[in-house]
């Protein structure tokens, strides 16, 4: 990290559960919390139950809206049958951020070993706007903000972060 001053971004949060409300929503809270520590905004959180298409009508409401620098999503990454949060983010990002998944699993295993194959975390950006679709256990979230997200949303991060993408994201 340099001397360069701090820009927050806003970013918004979505947990993606059939299950939980705002009292149940441990992920989602913590990583409001987290993102709120470093210095960022929180301009909006919500929680949506596992379909596709209400997944991607908040997703792409905060894509399209200029006051949203990111998106982090919590939930709905697992294999089962109602997990559908890859599927319904994936078709509406202009450029996947491979490393991200790959980077998360890596350094998932070593803390919940083999099971981290079954993580379908990704990330992309759209419309100038990145996606974060985190699993939704709390460990999870810790893990993909600490280790990965918390450095690539801070602009002091040298040799290079995303936020020194953004002013290009929209480039033709």
């Amino acid at each position: 990290m340099n001397a360069a001053e701090f820009k927050p971004l806003n970013i918004a949060v979505l947990t993606v559960s059939d299950t939980r409300g705002e009292a149940e929503d441990v992920s989602g809270k913590q990583l409001v919390d987290a993102l709120s520590t470093a210095g960022h905004n929180n301009i909006e959180k919500a929680i949506v139950k596992d379909d596709m298409y209400a997944i991607r009508a908040i997703v792409s409401r905060w894509i399209a809206d200029p006051n949203v620098d990111a998106v982090l999503s919590t939930g709905g990454t697992g294999i089962t049958g109602r997990d559908g949060t890859p599927e319904a983010v994936a078709p509406l990002l202009a450029k996947q951020i491979d490393g991200f998944g790959e980077l998360f699993r890596a350094l998932s295993y070593e803390e919940i070993k083999t099971s981290s194959l079954q993580s379908r975390a990704l990330a992309g950006v759209a419309n100038a706007t990145f996606i974060f679709v985190l699993p939704g256990s709390s460990g999870a979230c810790r893990l993909a903000w600490e280790k990965l997200i918390v450095e690539q949303l801070d602009n002091r991060t040298r040799p290079c972060n995303l936020v020194m993408l953004m002013p290009r994201l929209n480039e033709q």
